[in-house]
């Protein structure tokens, strides 16, 4: 996939800056998601088909 370009950020960033989140960016194949306060460091990376089954179980999960 390369670098993407068209990283966003989630609604729930916090306040300032909002660099309290995750940034998510999509292309044909896959989803990549990467820390808002490291952008440069390592990403996630899921398959287009797996990612919103990945979220459903997020949100199915207890929270902490």
């Amino acid at each position: 996939m390369g670098t993407p370009e068209n990283w966003r950020k989630s609604s729930y960033s916090g306040e300032g800056d909002g660099n309290d989140c995750v940034e998510i960016a999509h292309s044909a194949t896959c989803t990549v998601i990467r820390d808002s306060k490291a952008p440069t460091r390592a990403i996630l990376t899921f398959p287009t088909l797996i990612f919103a089954p990945f979220l459903k179980a997020l949100k199915k999960s207890p929270r902490f």
